[in-house]
């Protein structure tokens, strides 16, 4: 007797990923949770593996947050490859050949002065299908040449090599700041202790702001999209705010009336011509200017995508103890 009863068969994730051995570079705060993110993701695929790349210290360092990180990512199954992105180019072409995707999470403290443009040159010469550079910030291309942040310029290297080949595919996501730095003391913004709120720039001035956490969730909905995503500049955010309406957060969550005190763009250049290799004061300069530290949230990937990421104020109210700074 033939049934009629439909047999539930399970089906194989079969998309047509044709990268299917990616490479990431570095482990640290935005390397974590990519790899993270794209070892989840790439589960849903019956070809693809992650590899990490980091030196062999690391690798095998005993140091509390060092072993905590090599530890998880072995768990993840992600394979770890031993490398120092310092070495040669020659080294890292060799290294760099076996891999059909590369996403770069090395920030800038690996190096200035052309590190960036050196592992370009060389994923473009190893031949890697895609890569997904070190660009996780602002549109350095609106902030455009000679900026307070002379880091920027080599960014804007990096997008002209990739721009004027057409082997290597390439994704830039631009994310804005970390969201915690806007809480950070170093960054000079906003003061818990003291409940001031200092508007580099005005109080009109928008920043874009996302976690490390959305960055990494992102990147893999971005790298495993269907379609390919290729050759273009992708928006993502948590949030888009004013210094104004981050005095608004910080008086909303603590109970607690705020001081506002206005940095304007002439006392954020002075501030650095006094100290012109500042880094955080560059960067104050950068974001107070107001010019291609911000997009409208309506635009982001995210947003057109239907996925929910940490804003301002939630990342406030889950991240800071704002009683501890009413006593």
């Amino acid at each position: 007797m033939i049934s009629n009863e439909r047999i539930s068969i399970p089906i194989l994730n079969f998309f047509t990923m044709k990268n299917t051995s990616i490479l990431i570079l570095g482990a640290g705060e935005l390397g974590m949770p990519v790899i993270r993110n794209i070892a989840k993701k790439a589960k849903s695929y019956h070809n693809v593996t992650v590899t990490v790349l980091l030196r062999e210290a690391t690798i095998n360092s005993e140091e509390p947050d060092k072993k905590k990180n090599i530890d998880e990512i072995k768990a993840l199954d992600v394979q770890l490859l031993s490398g120092d992105l310092s070495a040669p180019s020659s080294e890292l072409v060799s290294i760099f050949k076996n891999f059909d995707a590369i996403i770069s999470c090395t920030g800038y403290g690996s190096g200035a002065g052309g590190f960036q443009l050196k592992l370009a040159n060389a994923v473009l010469k190893a031949g890697v299908e895609r890569y997904f550079p070190w660009q996780f910030g602002v549109d350095f291309e609106i902030i455009g040449r000679g900026s307070a942040q002379d880091l920027f310029d080599e960014q804007l290297d990096v997008r002209e090599l990739l721009r004027a080949q057409n082997k290597t595919k390439w994704v830039i996501i631009s994310t804005g700041m970390f969201t915690s730095y806007l809480f950070e003391p170093f960054f000079g913004v906003l003061d818990l202790e003291r409940k001031v709120v200092n508007a580099i720039g005005g109080w009109d001035t928008a920043v874009t702001v996302t976690t490390p956490e959305d960055i990494g969730m992102l990147t893999a909905e971005i790298f495993f999209a269907e379609p390919l995503i290729e050759d273009t500049i992708v928006y993502i955010g948590g949030d888009t705010l004013t210094y104004g309406q981050l005095g608004d957060i910080a008086e909303s969550l603590s109970g607690q009336k705020y001081e506002r005190i206005l940095s304007d763009v002439n006392e954020l250049q002075n501030d650095l011509q006094n100290d012109p290799t500042n880094f955080v004061k560059k960067y104050r300069s950068i974001f107070g200017a107001g010019r291609g530290v911000s997009w409208d949230f309506d635009k982001t990937f995210n947003f057109k995508n239907g996925i929910e990421t940490t804003s301002a104020k939630q990342w406030a109210e889950k991240n800071i103890d704002w009683e501890s700074y009413n006593s």
